[in-house]
């Protein structure tokens, strides 16, 4: 991914939006990964294909300002979000690095620790990756990673044929641009492979109710991809609209739910 019109999900505003909201949905998992990591001030951290910062923003908090975030991403109009919220927050210690993450090139043994979040599910090839993380960590320090292990257990009740066609869908478009929803699956034998020793592996998976904030996470993701899935022809303007639907009833029923796709939380470490 070198443009901006490569990254499967846009860059434009209201992509920017949902990720915060998406930040603030996933925090309390996402904090506790960064305690299992033992992630803490003075350090010195990599948030690997940061977006537009926002946990780049609570890392520069965690570390305080006697450590240092190095936040990375291939997305030049997301590093200026970035800067802008570092700024903002008057956040010196952040450092932004636009870089693929399959060419990340940060010195030998210079990291203190690395975090990435659902990123090498949009990697074509995450093991080249996991490979150049290990070598930025120095000796004994951790790789915290969040991301899809099974993208498509994901399960509207009451079922709807049109949300399950969708899913498909998105799986789909996210495997023809080179990645794929189940990586996290796989990411411990990676790991393993670049030298690493996987110290942790937890599932995340929770059910949404209607009146959940966590509700409108999927919402607010569909309401944003939909148009793309019809513009690659993976979808039709009516399976969108039957999917809109579908959603909305659900959404007025009280006895709805839907439970997440399977998200694993891996902390592996570099070898002292």
């Amino acid at each position: 991914m070198t443009t901006e019109q490569e990254y499967v999900l846009g860059t434009d505003v209201d992509e920017l939006q949902r990720l915060g909201f998406q930040h603030q949905v996933w925090a309390e998992h996402t904090s506790r990964l960064w305690q299992l990591a033992r992630f803490a001030p003075g350090q010195r951290l990599l948030d690997l294909g940061c977006g537009p910062g926002y946990a780049t923003m609570d890392l520069a908090q965690l570390v305080s300002t006697t450590g240092e975030v190095i936040a990375v991403d291939v997305s030049q109009r997301f590093l200026q979000a970035l800067e802008r919220l570092a700024a903002a927050r008057g956040l010196s210690h952040v450092q932004a690095l636009q870089q693929d993450a399959t060419a990340l090139t940060l010195p030998a043994a210079s990291l203190d620790g690395a975090f990435a979040r659902w990123v090498l599910s949009f990697t074509p090839n995450p093991q080249a990756v996991v490979e150049r993380v290990f070598d930025a960590l120095a000796p004994g320090a951790p790789f915290a990673v969040f991301d899809y292990a099974n993208y498509e257990a994901i399960t509207l009740a009451p079922p709807s044929a049109a949300f399950d066609r969708v899913i498909a869908a998105t799986a789909r478009s996210v495997r023809d641009a080179g990645g794929g929803f189940d990586v996290g699956a796989r990411l411990p034998a990676l790991l393993q492979h670049a030298g690493f020793a996987v110290e942790h592996v937890e599932p995340f998976v929770r059910v949404a109710r209607p009146r959940d904030a966590l509700w409108a996470w999927p919402s607010t993701f569909f309401a944003n991809y939909l148009p793309s899935l019809v513009e690659r022809s993976l979808i039709t303007p009516a399976d969108a609209d039957a999917f809109r639907t579908a959603w909305d009833e659900r959404t007025r029923d009280p006895g709805a739910f839907l439970v997440t796709p399977t998200i694993v939380g891996i902390v592996a470490r570099k070898p002292a």
